[in-house]
């Protein structure tokens, strides 16, 4: 005789949901998408520590340091985007803000999710960068505890640097070693551990909001303009002109002559422009205000 069973309780329930590919794709796609609208809830409740991570940042930058960033796999090459898009976008000089990412340099996507476990390769990156007081270190790792993210700040934090952790899992062995912790917690993953995700999301959020903001406080914009373009291109030199006519209200063609003046420099030329003195003139008073240009020209 078969023995009947009762049928499974809510704690024998599967523990996962029934296959997704079975889905339509246009279900998927609002299922993924409802996730992803999480992210920016999350990062604003991490709003206050942002923002302090940014004035520590400022500080060390205003005062020479550099803003150093550590990541490993979805992380590093964030970093390294974030890092790269500073120069090209503020004209931050080379070297003031950069990305040590593990396995850098390897060619295989394999051998680079390797490196992250190396923990003697972030703290021999730190040391061959010379991380130290004047700097400003942002750990960045999901979890709180890749190896070559966690040794990399431990050892920077051993020679002085500022020390930041970015990470998505609250009591993280990262966010314990350094001195500011940003955790964005944004739940698990549309795809379980799949932290490209929303976590990988957050991240890139929280890094355009740094060197952004941080960029702002540095006099690299005027209004909502970016006024510190290097015009290293046909495009990049017509945004240039734009820029300078935008911020001083000039027509175009005096806003390319004055640019021209100055020698490609945005900002000499809006101060040149608002304040009708010669580019010499504009310069010294950038100087004096600090690359403020609201300062420069009494505004």
């Amino acid at each position: 005789m078969v023995e009947e069973r009762e049928p499974p309780g809510p704690e024998q329930a599967p523990l996962v949901e029934p296959e997704l590919g079975r889905l339509p794709t246009r279900e998927l796609v609002g299922l993924m998408n409802d996730e992803d609208r999480l992210v920016p809830e999350a990062v604003s409740d991490a709003a206050r520590a942002i923002a302090e991570a940014v004035d520590a940042v400022v500080d060390r930058l205003r005062a020479g340091g550099r803003l150093v960033y550590v990541g490993a796999g979805t992380s590093g090459g964030l970093a390294a985007l974030d890092a790269s898009e500073c120069e090209a976008t503020f004209s931050t000089p080379p070297g003031q803000v950069v990305a040590l990412v593990a396995g850098e340099g390897l060619h295989s996507p394999l051998d680079r999710a390797a490196a992250e476990d190396d923990q003697g390769a972030g703290e021999r990156a730190v040391a061959a960068l010379g991380v130290g007081r004047p700097d400003a270190a942002v750990g960045i790792s999901a979890s709180g505890r890749t190896p070559f993210v966690v040794e990399a700040i431990r050892a920077a934090a051993e020679a002085g640097a500022h020390t930041i952790a970015l990470v998505c899992a609250p009591s993280s062995e990262l966010g314990g070693i350094a001195d500011q912790a940003i955790v964005v917690d944004v739940g698990p993953e549309f795809i379980a551990g799949s932290t490209r995700l929303k976590a990988g999301t957050a991240q890139k959020l929280v890094l355009n909001t740094i060197s952004t903001i941080s960029m702002v406080r540095l006099g690299k914009t005027f209004g909502r303009l970016m006024v510190d373009v290097s015009p290293a291109n046909d495009k990049l030199r017509a945004r240039t002109i734009e820029i300078v006519a935008t911020a001083t209200g000039a027509p175009r063609a005096v806003a390319e002559d004055a640019l021209m003046r100055a020698d490609g420099d945005a900002r000499v030329a809006i101060v040149s422009v608002l304040a009708r003195i010669d580019p010499t003139s504009a310069r010294e008073r950038l100087d004096a205000a600090g690359d403020d240009i609201a300062a420069a020209v009494g505004a």
